[in-house]
């Protein structure tokens, strides 16, 4: 089922938050609510009800359920996510409610019930600056705007939810960089890489290269440089030190790798950063 909200209607924050089960036989409390809820998960499953249906929100899926006398967990299971509640229209809910996704019009935003998000780190990121507004400023305006914009990208992503396939390979990508990013001190290499996540060295790199517009072996090396760059400008490290530390046999490879990716040598790059700092105090 669709939800559709005339947009004319304001949509009117209430609170929001992030839970977390305490353990595996937690379950949803059982109540009647006479607001909306949106709940995103991030991790585990969700096993929650309203008086009409049954719901399994799995990690990357969102429901969400509009005002109803009887919200009740279906099983018990450890999970996380974040939740939203609201009203729209002067609390008076009076939303639209369709059996299928509609044509996009504007002035409209039609949301489906459940379903899985194309980017779930886009929804934690508004989320979580939410969160942030509530906290830092309990501004109602604000929080407002926040909450509409939420839901305008909850509506967008569902109008532009990309296959299945494409989906899988760009959670492989942004998992690619994660991982790049947590081991950037190691001395990572690709087949090691590509054995991680369970792909052929070729195709990886392949398929790496072809999302990226670089090669793997040239993000790895980026990603070690932006690295020793920080180390740099916001330490005093000896280059020896930052060197070992990024998984380089001696510090002359080291400077010969950061030189061909900045044009200086750390040394360099370090007092020219130094004489920056000068500059603007």
């Amino acid at each position: 089922m669709i939800l559709r909200f005339d947009t004319s209607f304001e949509f009117i924050y209430h609170w929001c938050g992030t839970f977390t089960a305490p353990n595996d036989d937690w379950i949803h409390i059982t109540r009647s609510r006479d607001d909306y809820e949106l709940m995103v998960v991030t991790d585990g499953t969700l096993y929650i009800a309203d008086h009409a249906q049954e719901y399994t929100v799995e990690k990357g899926g969102y429901l969400l359920m509009p005002p109803t006398p009887f919200q009740h967990g279906t099983r018990s299971g450890s999970c996380r996510f974040y939740w939203l509640h609201f009203g729209y229209h002067n609390e008076q809910q009076d939303h639209e409610m369709l059996p299928c996704m509609p044509d996009y019009t504007p002035g409209y935003l039609s949301i489906p019930v459940t379903g899985t998000l194309s980017s779930p780190e886009r929804m934690m990121i508004l989320m979580k600056q939410l969160q942030d507004s509530d906290r830092r400023y309990k501004e109602s305006s604000l929080n407002r705007y926040l909450c509409s914009a939420i839901l305008s990208e909850l509506s967008a992503q569902s109008f532009h939810s990309p296959s299945k396939e494409k989906q899988l390979k760009e959670q492989l990508y942004s998992d690619v960089l994660d991982y790049v990013s947590w081991h950037v001190q190691e001395n990572l290499r690709i087949p090691e890489i590509a054995a991680h996540f369970g792909y052929n060295e070729k195709y990886f790199t392949t398929f790496f290269k072809k999302y990226a517009g670089i090669s793997l072996k040239q993000h790895l090396l980026q990603s070690k440089m932006e690295f020793a760059k920080s180390s740099l400008s916001e330490t005093t490290w000896p280059i020896s030190q930052i060197a070992y530390s990024l998984g380089f046999s001696d510090a002359h490879n080291f400077s010969k790798a950061f030189r061909r990716i900045t044009g200086l040598s750390p040394s360099e790059y370090r007092a020219s950063y130094n004489k920056h700092n000068i500059f603007q105090k």
